[in-house]
């Protein structure tokens, strides 16, 4: 099965929460309301240096998936 690149996601449980699943390498979770970040993938200490530019640019990313789809409900 092919996925897209990011999903949104809902919970009832947290009502306030914006989920965005981001679901190629390196996969994580955020939450736009609050920005906290939850991986899910183990990252090697040689893998952090390059890892933190490519983060910056995948939450800029997730944040205009969001936005691109709000539009579109709208």
């Amino acid at each position: 099965m092919e996925l897209p690149k990011f999903l949104l996601g809902d919970n009832t449980d947290y009502p306030d929460a914006i989920f965005v699943i981001h679901t190629d390498y390196p996969r994580f979770i955020i939450n736009l309301a609050d920005d906290e970040v939850e991986w899910l993938e183990d990252f090697d200490p040689s893998d952090e240096k390059e890892l933190e530019t490519e983060v910056e640019n995948l939450i800029s990313q997730a944040t205009d998936f969001y936005d691109r789809e709000i539009e579109r409900y709208e």
